[in-house]
C-alpha cells in the first residue's frame, strides 16, 4: 500500500495548471441571470421534472467488492491518474453548478443548476473514496480554495460544459459496453457503475443543449466558429491525453486510439442535436493531423526533464507544430447539420414533447 505522503502528492498535482489538465471555472453570472427563457418555460420544467426525479439516487452504493485488495492491480499507477482526472473534473462541475445555484436567481434554472450540482458531487465523491481505497484520495477543501479558477464568458461555459457533459456520456459508455463484453479486463469494479453514471453525464447536457437552443444567437454568425473552435479543442485534448496514457487503456483491453476515435464518433453524432456543424472526422486527414500532434506530443514528453536551451527551444518548435495542425484541422470544411443527420435522441431516454390539451407529461 502506498503511504500517506502520497495524499498530498495527488492534490498537488490536481493543484496543477497544464493545458491538458482539468479545470476550475467562473464566469459573469449576471448575464446570465438576464437571460430571458419564458418563451420554452414548459420545456425547462419538464427538463426540471426529469432532475427531481434524480433516477440515479440510490446508483452510487459501494458493495464488497470495493473491499478487495487492488495493490497488485494492473496499471495501478495510471487507474490513480485516471481517477484523480475524473475526480477533479466532477468536483469541477460541481462548484460551478453550485455557483450558478448561489448567484442566479429565476427559480426554475437556480433548482436545476443545484441538482447537477448534487449529481456531481455524487460523482466527484464516490470517484474519490475508491482513490481513499488506495491511500491517495484528493483534499477537495483544499482544490476548492487554493485551485486556480479560468474565467469563461457565458456562452464558452455553455459550449464547453455542454461537450465536456456529452463526451463524458460517450466515454462512459464505451467503457462499458466493451467491459460487457469482456468482463475479464475488468481490473477494478467502479466500471460496472458506469452505465447508469453516464446517464447524469447525459442528462446535463440535455439542459445544457436546451439553454442553448433558447438562445438561438449562441448557434449562429460568429459563434459557429466557436463551436467549432470548443469541439476541436475537447477532441483533441482527449486524443492527446489518452495517448499519454495508452497503457492504462491496454490494462482494459482498448486500444486506446479506436477507443478515441468511437468516442469522437458518437460524440459528433450526438453534437447535432443542437449544433448547426459538427467536425469532418470521416476526412481521413482529420485523424492524420491529430496522429501527427500525437507524435509530436511524444517528442516533447522525451524532452520534458531537460531545462537546457536546445531542449526549450525544440520543445517550442513542437508546441508550434501541434498548433500548426490543429490550426489546419480547424480549417477543413466543418459538416453542417440537416435534418438527416441530425442526433434523433438516445433510445429509450426521456425527452420532451409538447403537451396537448389534457395531456399530463408524458416521459
Amino acid at each position: 500500500m502506498e503511504v500517506m505522503p502520497d495524499l498530498s502528492r495527488t492534490t498537488r498535482h490536481a493543484l496543477q495548471e497544464a493545458i491538458l489538465q482539468p479545470r476550475f471555472y467562473t464566469t459573469d453570472f449576471d448575464e446570465i441571470d438576464r437571460l430571458g427563457i419564458a418563451h420554452m418555460q414548459d420545456e425547462f420544467e419538464w427538463t426540471l421534472g426529469q432532475f427531481a426525479n434524480d433516477y440515479n439516487k440510490g446508483h452510487f452504493v459501494r458493495n464488497e467488492e470495493f473491499e478487495a485488495n487492488f495493490d497488485d492491480m494492473p496499471e495501478r499507477s495510471t487507474f490513480i491518474d485516471f481517477l484523480e482526472r475524473s475526480c477533479t473534473a466532477e468536483f469541477s462541475g460541481c462548484l460551478l453548478y453550485a455557483e450558478m445555484y448561489k448567484h442566479l436567481h429565476d427559480p426554475t434554472l437556480r433548482t436545476i443548476f443545484k441538482y447537477m450540482s448534487r449529481d456531481e458531487g455524487r460523482h466527484a465523491g464516490f470517484l474519490n473514496k475508491s482513490m481513499r481505497d488506495l491511500n491517495v484520495a484528493l483534499d477537495l477543501g483544499m482544490l476548492q480554495t487554493r485551485k486556480q479558477y479560468t474565467h469563461f464568458k457565458p456562452k464558452f461555459i455553455y459550449y464547453a460544459t455542454y461537450l465536456s457533459e456529452k463526451i463524458g456520456y460517450a466515454r462512459y459508455i464505451t467503457i462499458y459496453r466493451h467491459l460487457q463484453q469482456h468482463p475479464q479486463d475488468i481490473i477494478h469494479p467502479i466500471f460496472k457503475w458506469f452505465e447508469q453514471w453516464c446517464n447524469d453525464e447525459y442528462r446535463h447536457g440535455e439542459f445544457f443543449a436546451l439553454l442553448m437552443r433558447s438562445q438561438p444567437e449562441l448557434l449562429r454568425g460568429a459563434n459557429v466558429r466557436w463551436i467549432r473552435f470548443f469541439l476541436l479543442a475537447v477532441y483533441a485534448t482527449m486524443y492527446l491525453n489518452d495517448a499519454r496514457r495508452a497503457d492504462f487503456y491496454a490494462a482494459l483491453g482498448l486500444d486506446w486510439r479506436q477507443y478515441d476515435q468511437d468516442v469522437i464518433r458518437l460524440t459528433n453524432r450526438i453534437v447535432t442535436q443542437v449544433f448547426p456543424v459538427s467536425l469532418p472526422i470521416d476526412n481521413p486527414k482529420f485523424y492524420q493531423h491529430l496522429d501527427a500532434c500525437v507524435a509530436y506530443d511524444r517528442q516533447m514528453q522525451a524532452l520534458a526533464r531537460r531545462k537546457d536551451p536546445l531542449a526549450l527551444a525544440q520543445q517550442a518548435r513542437l508546441r508550434a507544430a501541434i498548433g500548426a495542425r490543429l490550426a489546419t484541422v480547424y480549417m477543413m470544411k466543418p459538416v453542417p447539420t440537416t435534418r438527416e443527420n441530425r442526433w434523433p435522441g438516445l433510445a429509450g431516454f426521456p425527452h420532451y414533447r409538447p403537451l396537448t390539451a389534457g395531456e399530463g407529461v408524458v416521459v
